[in-house]
């Protein structure tokens, strides 16, 4: 089957490299060339751990603090909050108990099937050499908070993930030296793995892909002609016909969307961090520090600090200052960070309302297959994706219930 795919992120990219294996001839395209978007600059983390949706209940009280602090973990930006209303609403929709609960179970459903799927991955590869299995620290500024995290983590527990609670400073700093005295309580997450470098991982797939007759066009696609039998796309190269199209192009993804009568509540959590150069930090273990909203991490020799979320969708011009909010901050957790020398960056991750993704056929285009919307948590789930994927357009029974997935659970084609 020819199959083309939208999109040369670790979405898909890893479904390329899968569907490949599967025996189908497969064309990538991507304006940016490979992983430069959110692959590019994330935190190289598989956070399998991360079960917990953002629309958690409750968290409607805390809007207004969105609003009034710009600078904040999590922050909405005051020229993008009435175009975000209607996300917001279905989001609310999204805290309700029993929704929050449903979304959490799938959410623990596709994690577990995305860490099972990675460990075939790197066995088809041999790309364990680009995996780090140092574990993550999850850092509280207070017993307080630490118990506050407790329902959080008893959910986790719950679902089977490993952990310890460290409530002194000797048993922090066991694991990671150097930290603040402030840090007195602390979660060490055993299982957690990162990946030396996501854009290399990404382009070692890649790489993989082309070798075994895979191809990958840097061309922006500007069309989409679903029918029947297959979609035609139009790109800066000419038309091309398909059997089946995979459209994974992050927070890009509504625009091919739309001219087709199709609208998704697709977000941007715009994520910022800054890189810096070997020697700045002694990371033994992914930092998570996590009433900031940021982490500090391993990236090939160097070190990456950031994260946090600004919802301020794919056009306002970035604001690096949080970048810099959050440079500031690791420096007074971690005294010995040497901050000089930093390359700041901003990228764009796709978020749905109920953090889940969309995985599977545009409503009323069967040929048209959708797989967007990770939010922060794309790298981590790509290699689960990317399995449901194959099945899919095999025509094979999915490991998973798409129905939590499902594109049409949000989605209303326009007459």
């Amino acid at each position: 089957m020819r199959i083309g795919i939208i999109g040369a992120g670790v979405i898909g990219i890893t479904a390329a490299h899968a569907l490949m294996r599967d025996g189908h001839q497969v064309t990538v395209f991507d304006p940016a060339g490979i992983a430069e978007g959110a692959s590019k600059g994330n935190a190289g983390a598989f956070a399998f751990s991360d079960i917990i949706p953002l629309a958690t209940p409750g968290i409607l009280k805390q809007a207004p603090k969105w609003l009034f602090d710009p600078l904040g973990p999590l922050s909405i930006r005051p020229g993008y909050a009435l175009q975000l209303l209607p996300w917001l609403i279905r989001f609310t929709r999204a805290s309700a108990p029993d929704r929050y609960v449903a979304a959490r179970d799938a959410q623990a459903a596709i994690m577990r099937l995305s860490a099972e799927a990675l460990t075939r991955q790197l066995d088809t590869t041999n790309t364990h050499d680009l995996i780090r299995r140092e574990g993550q620290l999850q850092l509280y500024d207070t017993p307080r908070q630490l118990r506050a995290s407790k329902p959080g983590w008893d959910e986790r527990a719950a679902a089977g993930i490993r952990f310890e609670t460290l409530t002194t400073r000797e048993a922090i700093r066991d694991i990671q030296p150097g930290l603040s005295d402030r840090f007195t309580s602390a979660v060490f997450t055993p299982d957690w793995i990162n990946t030396t470098d996501p854009q290399l991982w990404v382009k070692t797939l890649a790489e993989d892909l082309v070798r075994n007759g895979g191809q990958i066009e840097q061309s922006a696609v500007h069309a989409l002609h679903p029918d029947g039998s297959g979609t035609e796309v139009h790109h800066d190269n000419g038309t091309v016909r398909f059997d089946k199209l995979v459209l994974a192009a992050g927070a890009h993804s509504n625009t091919l969307l739309r001219p087709l009568g199709l609208s998704l509540p697709l977000e941007t959590e715009r994520g910022y961090n800054t890189t810096l150069p070997a020697g700045a930090f002694d990371v033994r273990t992914h930092l998570t520090f996590s009433s900031h909203g940021f982490v500090v991490t391993r990236i090939g020799d160097g070190v990456r600090v950031g994260g946090a979320v600004e919802l301020g969708g794919l056009h306002l011009p970035p604001n690096m200052k949080r970048a810099q909010i959050l440079l500031d901050k690791a420096k007074s957790f971690l005294p010995d960070l040497d901050t000089s020398d930093g390359v700041q960056w901003m990228g764009f991750r796709p978020s749905m309302p109920d953090s889940l993704p969309a995985i599977g056929p545009a409503p009323g285009h069967p040929n048209l297959v959708l797989a967007f919307g990770h939010g922060h948590l794309g790298l981590t789930q790509a290699a689960g994706t990317a399995e449901l994927l194959v099945d899919l357009i095999a025509g094979r029974p999915t490991a998973l219930d798409l129905a939590p997935f499902n594109p049409s659970r949000f989605t209303k084609a326009r007459p």
